[in-house]
């Protein structure tokens, strides 16, 4: 364990990192930049003493799952979560869990695809970034929980503010397959990350169908190349399906897009323009 590499490290860390950063307000003035040790403490599931020391240089050995706690509450990287390991004398472990942040690049890429409805989603199948065709063909899904824009268990539990299964989609059977083969290869990989554990867990006790799938242990994701949405307001939606694959974040990129000339083309050209009226009266 080197002490002091560890206590410059987490210092440098942590004054890197604004308040909003991480969901705290700003509060009073403060003397210096990034967060308060108190903060990361908090945020580390840590005593502040605890925390304070290590940043001394005079603390104890930290535990896994103290440097698990300090790698998540500081938004370390992989490189930088496996660096904080072996300063604190401890071999890299696996991925904490799936990442959830979305580079400001692939969002601006999603933004510059106003003809096709393209989203993003986590290694848990969570839609965490999208643009507004895809919001207007599937739903709203800044209106709906982090839960509730989980596909897979939108796939098996039909949750969301849209009453059919999966938005209406032609290939919702084989989705189902391929969610529940992806979602084995994400708990492989994330065998510590709870809320992977407990959407396992979920899934097994709410849907037969899931708990047939799982023990079954495929991890083979078919591909789906086209497929068709019934949508409420414009009715069948034919488009081609493009998944891209962001490998550092475990990430994947979906692209919709709907063959030119198409009915299918004016449906979504429709869409995008009741979604911005929509947007437009929201305001």
């Amino acid at each position: 364990m080197d002490r002091a590499e560890l206590a410059t490290f987490l210092r440098g860390r942590r004054e890197r990192i604004a308040p909003a950063d991480v969901g705290l307000p700003a509060g009073r003035r403060r003397r210096t930049p990034g967060l308060r040790r108190e903060e990361v403490a908090q945020l580390a599931y840590i005593s502040t003493e605890y925390y304070t020391r290590l940043e001394q240089a005079r603390g104890p050995h930290p535990s896994r799952e103290v440097v698990t706690g300090l790698a998540r509450a500081l938004r370390l990287s992989d490189a930088e979560r496996d660096h904080l390991s072996v300063l604190a004398g401890l071999p890299p472990g696996p991925p904490p869990g799936p990442s959830r942040t979305v580079r400001p690049s692939v969002q601006l890429m999603l933004d510059r695809l106003p003809g096709s409805a393209a989203f993003v989603t986590s290694a848990t199948s969570e839609v965490i970034a999208w643009n507004g065709l895809a919001a207007a063909l599937m739903e709203d899904f800044s209106a709906v929980s982090r839960q509730d824009r989980t596909l897979v268990r939108r796939a098996f539990l039909g949750l969301g503010n849209r009453s059919d299964r999966m938005y209406g989609v032609s290939d919702v059977d084989e989705y189902a397959r391929s969610a529940a083969a992806r979602l084995r290869r994400t708990a492989a990989r994330y065998p510590d990350d709870p809320e992977v554990t407990a959407l396992v867990d979920e899934l097994l006790a709410g849907s037969p169908e899931f708990a047939d799938l799982w023990a079954a242990a495929d991890v083979d994701v078919a591909r789906t190349l086209r497929k068709t949405f019934r949508h409420p307001l414009v009715g069948p939606v034919t488009v081609n399906c493009d998944a891209l694959d962001i490998t550092d974040q475990d990430q994947q990129v979906v692209v919709y897009t709907a063959d030119p000339g198409s009915p299918s083309e004016e449906a979504l050209r429709l869409l995008a323009v009741v979604g911005t009226q929509r947007m437009t009266a929201a305001t």
